[in-house]
């Protein structure tokens, strides 16, 4: 394995699959088989999940909330998902730890960086939630802080996209994939990778980022054998 220590985030839009919100139980089930099939390999895995597909703290603002107020319920947000995703994984019967940075200890282990890795270190998959605890960080920002607290080989962002263009291949046909960018040109170009906090978090303690489509089968066990799939920051 190329890498035997990975951050996986997830966006929580992710897992409303084909649906505008909610869950699709088939991108769970594939998620969970895809990460069983990386820990079968021994590969220590983390996971930072967004909370999209519930609510987002922004989309709050516009109904009137205010935005530590919103940011607090996207984080809730994740912790429902994170409690998901345990529940799929450990259909499989991997274990599965959530660590919650907001605390509910009925619900989840508060998030302690030495425990975390211990869990790791023991096999475990790891599913950190409630983002940082505080508003006014995405989930992005999170996931680049624990990668570099877990000491984390490389950041996987996966996404519904097979990797980072110059502008969104949704809407544009002439959109020109990017195999390997820099997080200057990513900051600079604003080419909506990650928040511009993460991608300078993970540029000063040189985390590398590799952004890919986590929905097709088999993506994730070919990325940490190394294959070059999605787009590398770096």
């Amino acid at each position: 394995m190329k890498y035997k220590r990975i951050l996986l985030k997830l966006s929580g839009e992710s897992l409303a699959g084909e649906k505008e919100n909610g869950y699709d139980e088939k991108i769970l089930l594939s998620f969970a088989k895809q990460i069983k099939q990386l820990h079968s390999k021994g590969v220590q895995v983390a996971i930072v999940i967004g909370g999209g597909n519930l609510f987002r703290g922004l989309s709050g603002t516009d109904a009137g909330i205010d935005r530590a107020t919103g940011d607090t319920m996207g984080m809730l947000a994740t912790i429902m998902n994170g409690l998901a995703l345990q529940n799929f994984i450990e259909s499989q019967g991997v274990p599965t730890r959530v660590m919650t940075s907001i605390s509910m200890e009925e619900v989840a282990e508060p998030y302690i960086r030495r425990r975390a890795i211990r869990h790791l270190e023991k096999g475990r998959i790891v599913i950190f939630s409630g983002g940082t605890g505080m508003p006014y960080f995405t989930t992005d920002s999170g996931g680049a802080i624990r990668s570099i607290e877990i000491h984390a080989d490389i950041l996987a962002k996966g996404t519904k996209v097979d990797g980072i263009y110059d502008k969104d291949p949704m809407k544009y046909e002439d959109a020109k994939k990017y195999d390997e960018i820099s997080y200057e040109e990513a900051i600079v170009k604003n080419l909506k990778v990650m928040d511009a906090t993460a991608l300078s978090l993970c540029r000063e303690n040189k985390m590398p980022i590799i952004v890919f489509d986590a929905t097709k089968e088999g993506n994730m066990l070919k990325l940490v054998e190394g294959y070059k799939i999605g787009t590398i920051v770096k």
